[in-house]
């Protein structure tokens, strides 16, 4: 397999959104073939886990069934974007901090500083960061470079700067229409990963409207009809419809779990968890058992029903691996 890119208020979002995609929905399940969890002795506590907001429904699905199992456990989770994990492990404030994009090498050396040896990392899961418009929108795809014109202001790309719908070949009534931008605040990493892998490390326009949560970029999406917004896949719904992506128009690809694990689909990437181990020594082990939970069988099972894409079973095993 190629390596995966470079490495609510939710009552009343999930009443709006609608059905997110499912296991069902999908065709998919988790690898057969990964490893299944097995049950430990002595497992209790507290796990605090800071971090991305976009990894956030799969924690509190993880934290849901990890807690039916020891129900010593009380798992909480705060989900303020990747930029927040970082902090939190270097002050000690949380045991985990689950990212959608890698550690930069400054919060590496701050950690490494302070504790002598850099943070540990498992993947977690594989999302494709997906470009989303209003359901009534009948645009079929764009390429990375007309992305690029729509949302950056640098055009590092080399495409001309895109204002309205008819730039992009609609006609009728969509042809002089102004397109709206939603996307997320700084302190996630689906900004960061959007402005480096679709912009080109350039700069988002200032029209864009920020949005704290991935689901409340694809809220304001599905209520504006001339939006468009980006967000991890998992978070699609009823009300927006996925663009296909790609270098050309007569070479589109999907956004599927095939398209992100083979690279094909541009914006592919794993989702990530760091947290603080000691080389030789081993892992807390509330911490410990949640992330082998996490990347077992049933672990991987969630994220499918979460509408990301799972690990394939020698990748989990990998993983694994680095919690001994």
């Amino acid at each position: 397999m190629k390596r995966v890119c470079h490495q609510l208020l939710f009552v009343f979002l999930s009443l709006f959104i609608g059905p997110m995609l499912s296991a069902e929905g999908q065709g998919l399940s988790a690898d057969p073939a990964t490893p299944a969890y097995k049950m430990a002795i002595g497992v209790s506590g507290q796990l605090r886990s800071v971090g991305s907001d976009t990894v956030s429904r799969l924690m509190s699905s993880w934290e849901e069934a990890f807690q039916e199992i020891y129900e010593g456990v009380n798992v909480i989770v705060e989900a303020k974007g990747s930029a927040t994990a970082p902090p939190a492990l270097l002050a000690g404030t949380a045991q985990i901090g689950p990212m959608s994009r890698e550690m930069t090498p400054v919060e590496i050396d701050a950690f490494t500083k302070k504790y002598g040896y850099p943070p540990s990392v498992i993947r977690v899961a594989v999302d494709a960061l997906a470009v989303f418009v209003n359901k009534e929108n009948p645009i079929k795809g764009l390429t990375l470079t007309q992305v690029d014109g729509i949302f950056s202001s640098t055009g590092r790309r080399g495409g001309k700067d895109i204002t309205q719908w008819g730039e992009l070949g609609l006609g009728g009534d969509w042809a002089n229409r102004y397109i709206t931008l939603y996307g997320r605040n700084s302190a996630s990493g689906t900004h960061a990963f959007f402005k480096e892998s679709a912009l080109g490390r350039g700069h988002f326009k200032d029209t864009t409207t920020e949005r704290p949560g991935s689901g409340l970029v694809i809220q304001a999406v599905g209520w504006d009809l001339i939006g468009i917004g980006y967000s991890g896949i998992g978070f699609k719904s009823t009300a927006v419809k996925v663009l296909p992506l790609g270098r050309s128009l007569d070479n589109l690809i999907e956004p599927t779990a095939a398209n992100a694990l083979d690279g094909s689909y541009p914006l592919s990437r794993f989702l990530f968890i760091y947290f603080n181990k000691a080389p030789g020594k081993p892992l807390e082990k509330t911490v410990s058992e949640f992330l082998k939970f996490v990347v077992s069988r049933e672990g991987q099972q969630i994220v499918v029903e979460n509408g990301f894409f799972a690990l394939p079973a020698a990748t989990c095993v990998d993983e694994m691996a680095k919690l001994r």
